[in-house]
């Protein structure tokens, strides 16, 4: 196996992210109905949507979520607060022990970032995702990507990284490509997953339909949403086709019938880049890779 192809599968075992619902963990109301909701994952924010008053019952709610939490899909992570805040620690020594799938340590700028809150977390079984919202962090995204094992995604923040950049808040999709393409690279090279931060809007509306098909194009595995209207089409966006999934199954059966030879399906030659691509399709679509010759 070459070493890109390692990397590309770096993340496997890791819950899909095609979607993921992010609500404020201080509102009980949007926090039970998240739960039931038809996503990947549950992201509980500590951070943003929460104000500085509530914080401290915003924690508490996530760690009361977890404790009683039965059911094993959507997967539940935390977004805490960022380091340098006066939560930021006790924010991580509470999931320490109420065990979220993953923290989501927000605006991190280099990858001592990452490795500060997987110390702080010690030998807690909760991975940590990364979100990329300032310019020292987009300037580093490749660093942090490899910061640590237990990173398991990086995430793009527009909000915070537009007004860090003096971005104009009515930028087009196709204007933010160079730093989507600066997140999915450093992803990819690592072998994390790369997700889209959330369309700003909280509609499923023509705008947001359009932002989501651009970044599934792009590569990226899924995409933060802010309401729940918006779930079913970025599910679908991020879902591979079941010809797609077809597909897949055939190169990867094809390859290790052929093994190691030349072969070719459909009149089309595969090779290493090819398996790559379908194996990524299988993980999408929640699928096994059987006989995939590896």
């Amino acid at each position: 196996m070459t070493g890109g192809t390692a990397a590309s599968v770096r993340s496997t075992g890791t819950p899909r992210r095609r979607v993921v619902l992010v609500v404020p963990a201080s509102d009980e109301r949007k926090v039970l109905s998240a739960l039931r909701a038809d996503c990947d994952e549950v992201m509980l924010d500590l951070e943003d949507a929460v104000v500085p008053a509530a914080k401290t019952d915003a924690r508490a709610r996530a760690v009361s979520v977890l404790a009683t939490r039965t059911v094993a899909a959507p997967t539940v992570s935390v977004r805490i607060n960022a380091r340098g805040t006066n939560e930021y620690y006790d924010d991580l020594d509470a999931m320490a022990s109420a065990h979220p799938a993953t923290v989501m340590v927000p605006k991190v700028d280099g990858p001592d970032d990452v490795r500060d809150a997987v110390r702080r977390l010690g030998d807690a079984p909760t991975g940590v995702q990364a979100l990329i919202e300032t310019a020292r962090g987009l300037d580093t995204v490749g660093e942090i990507a490899a910061a640590h094992a237990r990173l398991q995604a990086l995430v793009l923040g527009y909000a915070d990284l537009g007004a860090d950049l003096g971005r104009a808040r009515t930028c087009s999709p196709a204007s933010w490509l160079h730093v989507q393409d600066r997140v999915l690279i450093a992803a990819r090279a690592a072998g994390i997953q790369a997700v889209d931060g959330p369309y700003l809007g909280v509609r499923d509306d023509a705008e947001f339909r359009v932002a989501t098909t651009w970044t599934r194009d792009l590569g990226f595995d899924g995409t933060w949403v802010i309401h729940p209207a918006q779930i079913d089409f970025a599910r679908a966006t991020f879902t591979p086709s079941d010809d797609d999934v077809a597909y897949a199954r055939r190169v990867l059966e094809t390859m290790a019938a052929a093994a190691g030879g030349a072969v070719a399906l459909d009149g089309r030659m595969l090779d290493e880049a090819v398996v790559v691509a379908a194996r990524r399709t299988l993980a999408r679509a929640g699928a096994e890779t059987e006989g995939n010759g590896t």
